[in-house]
């Protein structure tokens, strides 16, 4: 058992009679963290509170514990969010293709809080205090741009991410007991957001692209508009994925689906024939040199401003753009939801209310049409032809 000065900067342990961190050297305050640890059978117990009168008698109790055998209980004894960090990276790394996200939201969000933490005495309590903390954060920004709070949505993130390690902590048995992170509330989020062109807008885009001397650039934004797909899913294409005989390309694992084969119109693959082909890569959409493209925020970004479409306008709202188009025109859900690749349907259904307008727009057409002036046209026709 032991009682050490927690550094609130580096997050190491130092000795009671310390005034300086030993790790990084910055003083200790008034205000100081103490951490109360107890090892038993390889496995740590650790408290951590405000106070040195307060963490004499946690040790005290502990030890008490001990004595007693109650602290043999798994969950009490389970292992830390280190361990379970470094079994879950190599898992992501296997499993995941967007493990780079989880492993940047966790150094920056969950590892200053939770890293050392064993993952058993981690509360519904704790996480709702680290959750208010994060929503405060404020996302760095360019120099001459105000810095804001973190979305919902990122909050979410960092809450999801918690929530599957300690899924995953219980399922390789470095934890038993339930998850608190079920207990807290979820942020809620508005991102039902569903961008669309007006015709005036699609039409100073494919003005701009006529003239645009950037040839992959405009390869890139046609064959999202004409094919729906997310940026990363364009990115990952090779040419080894196109049937150009039978218009169809493949998508390598999009996002939360198999493999997909999908239909091309004619437009998406006459795009593909005038893709610039500089460099011998299997990259259909290659960035620098012919590697792998990563980003594409700056073309877009040009390409918005000589158009003059609104500045808020993601790349990823081509995406939304294919799919209202084709509900408006009234395609059905099902049929939206094969082609955008949705797992679920419930994420298509953002696009119900087009549908709804395209059979509001049917059914106005059919009460014109039985108007009793229609009727008579159309008998007289009909009597015409049989008389023929």
């Amino acid at each position: 058992m032991a009682i050490s000065i927690r550094c609130k900067n580096c997050k190491a342990d130092n000795n009671l009679d310390k005034t300086t961190c030993s790790s990084c050297g910055i003083k200790f305050g008034k205000k100081r963290k103490y951490r109360v640890v107890i090892r038993k059978k390889g496995r740590r117990v650790i408290r951590t509170v405000d106070n040195l009168a307060l963490a004499r008698e946690i040790e005290d109790t502990l030890k008490e514990k001990v004595v007693r055998g109650e602290l043999g209980i798994q969950k009490a004894l389970s292992g830390t969010m280190a361990d379970v960090w470094d079994k879950y990276l190599p898992w992501a790394k296997e499993n995941k293709s967007s493990w780079k996200d989880d492993e940047r939201n966790y150094k920056n969000h969950i590892k200053p809080v939770f890293h050392d933490e064993c993952i058993g005495n981690i509360t519904q309590f704790d996480i709702e205090k680290w959750k208010l903390s994060i929503q405060k954060k404020k996302r760095p920004r360019g120099k001459d741009k105000e810095s804001t709070p973190l979305a919902p949505a990122t909050v979410l993130q960092q809450l999801q991410l918690l929530s599957r390690l300690f899924n995953l902590a219980n399922q390789w048995g470095l934890y038993i007991g339930g998850n608190p992170c079920n207990r807290v509330q979820k942020p809620r989020l508005n991102n039902e957001i569903t961008e669309f062109f007006t015709q005036d807008e699609l039409a100073r885009l494919h003005n701009t692209l006529d003239q645009w001397p950037d040839k992959m650039t405009v390869s890139i934004i046609l064959f999202s508009m004409y094919t729906g797909i997310r940026r990363g899913e364009i990115f990952k294409l090779t040419w080894a994925d196109i049937d150009m005989e039978r218009n169809l390309f493949t998508l390598k694992d999009p996002k939360g689906v198999l493999d997909q084969i999908l239909p091309m119109s004619s437009e998406a693959l006459e795009v593909l024939k005038k893709t610039p082909k500089e460099y011998n890569t299997k990259w259909i959409f290659y960035g620098k040199n012919g590697q792998q493209r990563t980003d594409f925020k700056g073309p877009w970004a040009r390409v918005k401003k000589a158009a003059k479409l609104p500045q808020n306008y993601r790349f990823h709202g081509l995406r939304h753009n294919f799919a209202s188009y084709l509900a408006s025109d009234g395609e059905s859900i099902y049929m939206v939801q094969k082609l955008m690749c949705h797992k679920d349907v419930k994420t298509t259904m953002r696009y119900a209310h087009l549908t709804d307008q395209a059979k509001q727009d049917a059914a106005t057409r059919s009460g014109t049409l039985l108007k009793p002036q229609k009727i008579t046209k159309i008998i007289n026709i009909r009597e015409a032809l049989n008389a023929k």
